[in-house]
């Protein structure tokens, strides 16, 4: 069913421009897919779709403006601060208001290490899998803060 619907979706990005979410959910009801906003998100997550000026690009398209959207590398640069390890869990000092963006783009990398995230304001709780996964993902983190 989920590679279906995939198909479905990568055919109605190349017939029609799709500006939000709810309209393409809307459209794949009318296809006979009816789905939860949550299922959607991780759709567009697993096929990599961007958004840009004119809706949802499929990737290497025209309209796919990935290459504008910050990279986590960047994100992490601009925003982080520090990162200290708890056992199996990590918490990332960040400035003020940039915890939700480094959140998002973790939980958007996908890293095995995570299990999940946790944003404030100002600090991200980040669950490792166990603490050599949490002491391997500090280091990564920290070599991208700088």
């Amino acid at each position: 069913m989920k590679q279906q619907r995939h198909q479905a979706i990568r055919e109605l990005l190349v017939t029609t421009a799709i500006a939000s979410q709810d309209e393409l959910r809307k459209r794949l009801a009318s296809k006979g897919f009816h789905v939860t906003q949550a299922t959607l998100s991780r759709d567009i997550h697993e096929l990599r779709l961007s958004k840009g000026h004119s809706g949802y690009a499929l990737p290497g398209s025209e309209d796919d403006d990935e290459s504008s959207l910050p990279q986590i590398k960047e994100v992490l640069k601009s925003f982080g601060l520090e990162v200290r390890q708890a056992l199996n869990l990590l918490v990332l000092m960040t400035t003020t208001g940039g915890a939700q963006p480094i959140a998002a783009g973790i939980d958007y990398e996908d890293w095995h290490e995570v299990v999940g995230t946790i944003a404030g304001d100002d600090t991200v709780l980040i669950i490792c899998q166990d603490e050599h996964q949490a002491q391997l993902l500090k280091a990564r983190i920290d070599e991208y803060i700088g």
